[in-house]
C-alpha cells in the first residue's frame, strides 16, 4: 500500500495480534497459582464481558467522535473543558500511562520468547553460578536469556524502522499462522481432555501462608492475571489515523476481541484438561508441556515453534504500539516533542528509540529473577497503567450520553450506550481494586506512572 493505510484485516491482525501473545502461553501457569478451575472459568467470563464493554466503547467513540483519532489521550483532554489546564494534564497523563504499560508489555512479551526459546536451547536455563557480588549471583542462563532479549527486542526495532505497513503485513502473517496453530492445538489436546484433571472444580485453594482463599478473592485475583490477555484491545483505535477507511476500526476491534476470547478459553480449559493443577503451578511453558504429554517430545518443539512464530508478530504489533501513542500525543502537544520526529519511512524513529531504550532497562530484571517472576510483575505493573486510559475513555462515552452530545433523536441507542459505558467503568474499577491485593506492585505501576509529573513542565513549555 503506497498510501501507507493500514486495512481492515490488517487492523484485525493487530488486534489479535497484540492480544493473543504472551499471555495465552503463561497464563495456564499463573492462573493455575491464583485459583481453582471453577475461579478460572469465571475469570475467563467475567473478564471477557468487562474486555467487550471496553471495546464497544472504543468502538463507538470512533465513530461518533471521529476527529479523536490517534489514542485514548484525545478522550481524556476532551473529557474537560477545551484548552484548559485540567484538559492538557489529563491528556499528558493518559499517554504517559499507557507509554509505561506498553514498556512493561514489551517486557512481558520478549521475555516470554525467551521462555520458549529455551526448548530449544536448554543452557538458558542453567543454573551455573558465574560470579557473586554484594549478595547478587549472576548465573549462566540469566546472562545468556537477558542477551536473547535483547538482541531480540532491537531487531524488532530495526524492522519496524524500514516502515509500518511492512511490519503490519509481518505482524498479519504471524497473526495467522498462530490462529492456525492454537486451533491445531485445540484439536489435539481435546483428543487427550480428562476431566478428573479438572474436577472437582471447586478445589480448595491455598495461599503462600496455607491458609485457604475463597472462591471470590480466587476470581479477582485471577481476573487480573486474564486482564493482561486482553490489552491491545484498543490496538485499532491507537492507529485510527492511520486505517483506511473509519468504520474499519470498530469492526477490527470487536472482531479481534472475539477471536482473541474464543481461543483464550478454549486452549486455558483444555490445558487443564492435560495437564493437573500441580503440573500446571510448576510449568514455566505450559503448553508446550502439554503438547509434550499428548504426543511426546516432538509436541513439545512443535509449540515451542508454533510460539516463537506468535510472539514475533506480537512484539512488532507491542512495539508499533509503544511508540505510536507518544508518537500521536507528541503530535497533539500531549507529549514530549522529541517523540513527534519521524523517519523517511514515515516511521516513529525517536519515540521507537526511547521506548525500546526504557524497555531494554527494564530488561535486567531477567538477570535477577527467573522469566516467570519478571513476567508476573511487569503485566501486573501494565494492567493497572493501561486501565487509566481504559476508564477514562468510559468516562467521556458516559458525559457523551449525559449530554446528549452526537444522540440528537437517538434515545434509545443513548440508553444502551449510556449502560455500556456504565458497565465498562465499574469493570474497569473493580480490576484496579483487585490489583491492590499486592500493595508492592500496585505502589510499583501507580509510582511510574505518576513520575511523569517530573517532564510534565517541558510538554507544557511546548504546549
Amino acid at each position: 500500500m503506497k498510501d501507507n493505510k493500514l486495512g481492515l484485516w490488517l487492523l484485525v491482525a493487530l488486534v489479535v495480534g497484540n492480544m493473543v501473545g504472551s499471555g495465552i502461553f503463561m497464563l495456564p501457569n499463573t492462573l493455575a497459582k491464583v485459583a481453582n478451575p471453577a475461579g478460572v472459568i469465571t475469570a475467563w467470563a467475567l473478564t471477557g464481558a468487562g474486555v467487550l464493554m471496553i471495546a464497544l466503547v472504543f468502538g463507538n467513540l470512533s465513530i461518533r467522535k471521529p476527529d479523536l483519532s490517534g489514542g485514548p489521550q484525545l478522550y481524556a483532554t476532551a473529557l474537560f473543558r477545551k484548552g484548559s489546564r485540567a484538559s492538557h494534564m489529563s491528556g499528558y497523563f493518559v499517554s504517559w500511562g499507557y507509554w509505561v504499560a506498553n514498556i512493561s508489555g514489551n517486557v512481558a512479551i520478549v521475555t516470554t520468547f525467551a521462555s520458549y526459546l529455551s526448548t530449544f536451547f536448554p543452557i538458558m536455563m542453567n543454573q551455573a553460578e558465574l560470579f557473586t557480588v554484594l549478595g547478587f549471583t549472576l548465573k549462566l542462563g540469566n546472562l545468556i536469556t537477558f542477551i536473547i532479549c535483547s538482541a531480540f527486542l532491537w531487531v524488532n526495532h530495526a524492522i519496524i524502522l524500514r516502515g509500518i505497513e511492512g511490519a503490519g503485513k509481518l505482524n498479519l502473517i504471524a497473526t495467522a499462522a498462530k490462529v492456525l496453530g492454537f486451533a491445531l492445538f485445540i484439536i489435539i489436546a481435546l483428543t487427550a481432555f480428562q476431566s478428573s484433571n479438572i474436577m472437582p472444580l471447586m478445589q480448595e485453594k491455598l495461599n503462600t501462608a496455607g491458609e485457604p482463599v475463597s472462591y471470590l478473592q480466587q476470581i479477582s485475583m485471577a481476573a487480573m492475571a486474564t486482564m493482561w490477555a486482553f490489552l491491545g484491545v484498543e490496538s485499532a483505535v491507537v492507529f485510527s489515523k492511520r486505517a483506511r477507511k473509519k468504520s474499519y476500526v470498530q469492526i477490527a476491534t470487536i472482531l479481534g476481541l472475539g477471536i482473541a476470547l474464543l481461543l483464550y478459553m478454549s486452549i486455558s480449559i483444555l490445558a487443564m484438561g492435560v495437564m493437573t493443577q500441580e503440573q500446571l503451578m510448576n510449568s514455566h511453558k505450559p503448553l508446550v508441556d502439554a503438547l509434550s504429554i499428548v504426543i511426546g517430545p516432538s509436541g513439545s518443539y512443535l509449540m515451542a515453534g508454533l510460539g516463537l512464530i506468535s510472539l514475533i508478530g506480537t512484539t512488532i504489533g507491542w512495539i508499533l504500539l509503544s511508540a505510536e501513542v507518544p508518537y500521536q500525543a507528541a503530535k497533539q502537544g500531549l507529549f514530549l516533542p522529541i517523540f513527534q520526529v519521524e523517519n523517511r519511512h514515515g516511521a516513529p524513529a525517536k519515540a521507537l528509540t526511547i521506548t525500546n531504550f526504557m524497555t531494554q532497562i527494564l530488561i535486567f530484571s531477567t538477570v535477577s529473577s527467573s522469566i516467570a517472576d519478571a513476567f508476573e510483575l511487569v503485566t501486573t505493573i501494565a494492567i493497572l497503567a493501561v486501565l487509566v486510559p481504559y476508564t477514562i475513555a468510559a468516562l467521556y462515552q458516559l458525559k457523551l450520553v449525559w449530554l446528549g452530545e452526537t444522540y440528537e433523536g437517538q434515545k434509545t441507542q443513548r440508553i444502551i450506550d449510556g449502560t455500556i459505558a456504565s458497565l465498562a467503568t465499574i469493570y474497569s474499577l473493580w480490576v484496579i481494586r483487585s490489583g491492590m491485593t499486592d500493595w508492592f506492585t500496585f505502589v510499583a505501576g501507580v509510582g511510574m506512572v505518576l513520575f511523569g509529573i517530573v517532564f510534565y513542565p517541558l510538554v507544557k513549555k511546548n504546549k
